[in-house]
């Protein structure tokens, strides 16, 4: 048996994402690109051009000065997943994929269209999941943990 080993590149930009958002909802005040990349482990630039592409989704918004920051515009209760998988330009979800898009050859042709056929039905699936979740939830998520832990809690 064959094992084949791929190393392909993850977009983690939405697990990025809602981590900022998380620790912007309960930050008093605007936070900082800075402050944002050490929570995030990434470079500010690598920030504001995520944060950015959220403004443009009207999502966050940005206080310019001394005092200023990234600070959330949208109610937690309203976004969903769907709508930051979106505002991110919906990247691609699945690293699987067809060997050749257009084969000329009839085996490929019927491997291309039972795959398609899983890939958007598990696609279609997951978009719906993501819409069924809020970011309120996962924030009342965090404070339920964060609770837990506070009381010593583990697991």
């Amino acid at each position: 048996m064959c094992n084949i080993i791929s190393y392909m590149k993850t977009d983690s930009r939405l697990s990025g994402v809602l981590h900022a958002l998380l620790h912007m909802a309960e930050h008093p005040g605007p936070m900082t690109s800075d402050a944002l990349a050490r929570c995030l482990g990434t470079h500010p630039v690598v920030v504001r051009r995520t944060m950015g592409l959220l403004r443009k989704a009207g999502l966050v918004g940005a206080d310019r000065g001394h005092a200023g920051g990234w600070r959330i515009k949208a109610d937690l209760h309203a976004v969903t997943l769907r709508d930051l998988h979106e505002a991110l330009g919906e990247p691609a979800l699945f690293a699987v994929g067809n060997r050749s898009e257009r084969p000329s050859c009839l085996v490929e042709q019927a491997v291309n269209a039972a795959l398609d056929q899983a890939f958007d039905e598990a696609e279609a699936l997951l978009m719906e999941r993501f819409a069924a979740v809020s970011l309120a939830q996962l924030a009342e998520d965090f404070a339920r943990r964060h609770q837990a832990h506070r009381n010593g809690a583990t697991g």
